[in-house]
Formats: C-alpha cells, structure tokens, sequence
C-alpha cells in the first residue's frame, strides 16, 4: 500500500467529521481505499451514536432561521447533554446546517416513527392503486419501495444532506454524536412560509416532535 497523503487525511476528516487518528486508521484499515474508508468511519459513528442513545439530553439550543426574502422562517430545538457542548461551534454549526435543511427540505417529521398511521395507510392505499393488476408479491415490494420515497420526503432524517447528497441528514447527525462525544436529539421543529395555508382548511403540521440519533 502506497503511503497515505495528508491530502487525503484532511479531505476524509473534512467530510466525514472524524478526528485525523481515526481518519489515518480508517484509510490503513481499507489499504489506502478512500470510500472504503469513508464505510469504516461510518459504522464507527453509528456504534458511538448507538451506546449513547440512552443519555439524557437537558441541555441544547434553540435556533431560528430565515430564508432569503423573508418568505420562509425556521424554528428548531436540538438537545444535547452539557452546557458545554451546547456552546461549542460544531454543535452549533450542525444546528445551523440543520435550519438550513428544514428550510430548504420542507419535512413535516423529524423520523418516520412519527408519521401517523392514518397517513401511511393513505399512502399505501394510493401506492397499490398505481400498480393495481400486478402479481400481490410485486405489489406489496413496489408499495414499500413507494413508502419509502415517501419517508425521504417528509423525514428530515431521512432526507438527504443538502450540502452533501451523499449522506443524509442521519448520517449527519450521527457523525456529530461521534465527534462531540454526546448523545444528541434533534427535538422539534416548526417551518412557516409565508401564505401557506391561506386558501385551505387544513391545518398546518404541528411541530415535529423529537428523535435520537
């Protein structure tokens, strides 16, 4: 295996958000094979996000956004668990990012697990209608398939990163727990644009309640 650059170590940990010793081992892990090595982190943060799902988060901020033009405004509570994490710059550059992503993804749930029943029961109905005539196995496969565009779009865990599209939002979230060391709950959301809702009865979703990572 050739020697690895600080070029790639750098490229690696500006990515990902690892520290460079786990960046240079993940690349000798995988002999030098940069995505390989972007797995390897991946599946390190997800284990670190994993272990400290169960810690309390009381502290956290929250932050407010509002777009270009003032037509669209974000309001977003993301927990963590100490005043001092609460306080650092990538804490708050991730909740900054994640203004951003409310504001330009447009989600109505912060994880699948809160969208209602009722909601994708509609959804499924709607999905086999499409294919309505095909064999039930094919049906129910392209139904799931459907089901989870439509988590994509209404997630914002699931949606992908707008400043990476390679990675969603819960990679994201995961990378930063592995980094600052911290369980870290994206709480609740609202996102208002203006003269939405105006001509329609329906009301508008309520504030997306929370998920860990």
């Amino acid at each position: 295996m050739s020697e690895i650059s600080p070029q790639i170590v750098k490229k690696l940990r500006e990515e990902t958000g690892a520290g460079m010793m786990d960046c240079k081992n993940a690349l000798a892990e995988s002999a030098g094979d940069y995505e390989k090595a972007r797995i390897v982190l991946r599946k390190k943060g997800a284990a670190i996000a994993t272990k400290k799902l169960a810690r309390t988060t009381a502290e956290g901020i929250i932050a407010s956004y509002i777009h270009v033009g003032d037509k669209v405004g974000v309001l977003v509570e993301v927990d963590c668990e100490s005043d001092f994490v609460g306080r650092n710059p990538d804490f708050r550059e991730f909740v900054k990012n994640i203004t951003l992503q409310i504001a330009a993804g447009d989600p109505h749930y912060v994880s699948r697990d809160q969208v209602p029943a009722a909601i994708i029961e509609r959804e499924k109905e709607i999905g086999a209608a499409q294919v309505k005539g095909k064999p039930p196995q094919a049906v129910e496969k392209i139904v799931q398939g459907k089901l989870a565009k439509f988590y994509q779009t209404v997630c914002l865990l699931e949606q992908g990163y707008v400043k990476n599209q390679d990675q969603t939002v819960k990679d994201l979230l995961t990378q930063t727990v592995a980094k600052l060391g911290e369980n870290i709950i994206i709480r609740r959301f609202v996102r208002w644009k203006v003269g939405e809702g105006a001509d329609t009865a329906e009301a508008q979703p309520e504030a997306a309640p929370a998920a860990q990572a």
